[in-house]
């Protein structure tokens, strides 16, 4: 059921349209007032068996209902999962876009891929500003995670202060000495905060995430026991920190550095403008030289950590590299974790690179990877400097948001005041506290290739082809007769071969042929309606007699 309530004057909305139940889609909206701020408009990448799927965003309907009372779409950083949704949603909410400089080049250049920047405003903010937007005042925290310039959001509003974390951890030594900034999260906790939004991704794993700083010390490790081999590391294009540490290694040991895949090109060259990414000219060499190098003075880092079938990495597994052939001369360092729904493609790159006899390091075998997110002594630590009033886990699987709610409530959050929800849900707060306010659309929308939105029902059908098949049922009525000119004739795709399919086609057309028979004798001449019989009978034999559920098309001309 979809409820929109009215709201009073003081009352202070969040809509969450995604990320939570997940990982990926990150969006919420707060409203205020009859004025809405967006936080976040990410997107999801599909799962194995979403065929033909590219990518999921979340249902921007209520949004789009409301795009004239949007007065801003706030970042909390880079990545895809809060930022890659941008080309869709701003096509009709062209509201300022407001981040760090880092978070909005990133967002900037997707944009004008999509021919969509032009339009829009964007609005750099540096750490601790705060801009007065709407009803909202919005204090921009800093906060470490895996991509620099990442922000938690402090917003103050007519019904109190709304912590909003975004993805975070506290690394205590980051590469670049930018810290999470604990002593203004503390001061939020001393001046009352009414309620707290949290990171949940990691909030199953015990202790504290591992400082980025320590995958430096075992990349230098692993570069220093193959001095022969030539080095080739797959991470994030956004993870700057990584590609630093990457490079000073290579810089160590003499070796030129290469870089493939072109997020990776553009996200280095926006790194190096705003003096996030240290690195002299000289270190680069172009990917067509790699061959006058011996292997032992090339590093390659490359996109493609997460099986993407068109990155870099997937090219030089297939073989389909353009200059580079991988082989016995090379280790493979996939300086990443899977996103969950991503094992498979990651497993099926691993093994097509060992088949080229490379060898593939990757983080179940060696400390290559450190999390960006917080871990439940950062968790339990968040929750003693803010000490809210109410909490809502975000960001996170529904067992993640489970096991942090949990987390709250030993941290002193009272339990009724610590809620669960998802996406589509309402929260209402006010000064007397927090309460469920209905739901909003928020449901999968699919992008297909360039065709655009796709929906549930066609993507049933793709699930069902893959699995079961497809079968083709055709034939001939006399209308006027009402006799059977050409009996059915069954083709089965996907489905079994030799005398299995023979086997199939002739009892199918048979117990069609029957049914046809009986329709018309009883008098049925409508082409729809004899359709339907086909349909039918082939469905139920099928399904009984081989235990399938192929797509089914039937079609019965009358004449």
């Amino acid at each position: 059921m979809n409820c929109t309530p009215t709201v009073a004057n003081d009352a202070v909305r969040i809509v969450f349209l995604g990320g939570l139940g997940e990982i990926g889609r990150n969006c919420m909206a707060i409203e205020a007032n009859g004025r809405i701020v967006v936080i976040d408009a990410g997107l999801m990448f599909p799962e194995p068996n979403m065929y033909g799927i590219d990518l999921i965003l979340p249902d921007f309907t209520w949004l789009r209902e409301r795009a004239d009372r949007v007065d801003a779409i706030v970042l909390t950083h880079g990545h895809e999962d809060h930022t890659g949704a941008l080309r869709y949603l701003t096509r009709d909410v062209k509201a300022p876009i407001y981040g760090s400089p880092l978070t909005i080049g990133f967002a900037r250049h997707r944009l004008e891929e999509a021919k969509l920047a032009g339009k829009l405003t964007f609005i750099e903010v540096e750490d601790g500003a705060r801009r007065k937007i709407g009803p909202f005042e919005i204090e921009f925290i800093p906060v470490t995670h895996s991509v620099p310039s990442a922000h938690a959001l402090a917003l103050h509003t007519p019904a109190g202060v709304v912590v909003h974390s975004g993805d975070f951890k506290l690394d205590l030594t980051p590469i670049d000495g930018r810290r999470t900034d604990v002593a203004r999260l503390a001061a939020l906790g001393d001046e009352g905060v009414a309620l707290l939004m949290g990171d949940s991704t990691n909030a199953e794993e015990p202790g504290f995430t591992a400082s980025e700083a320590t995958v430096g010390g075992a990349l230098r490790r692993l570069f220093l026991e193959r001095p022969n081999k030539r080095i080739v590391v797959a991470c994030f294009a956004s993870h700057i920190h990584r590609v630093q540490q990457i490079i000073n290694v290579a810089n160590e040991q003499g070796r030129k550095v290469v870089l493939l895949g072109r997020s990776m090109e553009t996200n280095v060259k926006l790194a190096r403008k705003l003096n996030l990414l240290h690195v002299e000219t000289a270190t680069f060499e172009d990917s067509a030289n790699i061959d006058r190098y011996e292997p032992g003075q090339i590093c390659v880092i490359c996109t493609g950590s997460q099986g993407e079938p068109l990155s870099a990495l997937a090219k030089l597994s297939r073989g389909d590299g353009r200059f580079l052939a991988v082989g016995g001369q090379d280790t493979i360092i996939l300086s990443s974790h899977p996103i969950p729904g991503n094992e498979w493609s990651v497993g099926r790159v691993i093994d097509d690179l060992h088949r080229s006899g490379a060898e593939v390091i990757h983080s179940g075998v060696e400390q290559v990877h450190a999390s960006g997110h917080a871990r439940q002594g950062e968790l339990r630590t968040l929750l003693q400097l803010v000490r809210p009033r109410s909490f809502v886990p975000i960001h996170g699987e529904y067992r993640h948001m489970i096991h942090h709610a949990e987390l709250a409530v030993e941290m002193g959050v009272l339990e009724n005041r610590v809620w669960v929800c998802e996406d589509g849900d309402v929260l209402e707060l006010t000064e007397a506290g927090v309460r469920r306010a209905g739901t909003v659309p928020a449901g999968f929308h699919y992008i297909d290739g360039t065709t655009g939105d796709l929906d549930e029902a066609p993507l049933e059908d793709r699930r069902m082809l893959a699995e079961h098949g497809v079968v083709l049922i055709t034939a001939g009525v006399d209308k006027a007769s009402g006799r059977l000119e050409e009996r059915a004739r069954v083709t089965a795709r996907g489905w079994f071969e030799g005398e299995h399919e023979e086997q199939l086609m002739t009892v199918v057309a048979e117990a069609v042929n029957a049914a046809l028979l009986e329709a018309l004798d009883g008098g049925e001449r409508d082409a729809a309606n004899l359709t339907k019989v086909v349909q039918r009978t082939a469905g139920r034999l099928i399904g009984q007699k081989f235990r399938r559920q192929p797509v089914i098309m039937p079609a019965v001309v009358v004449l």
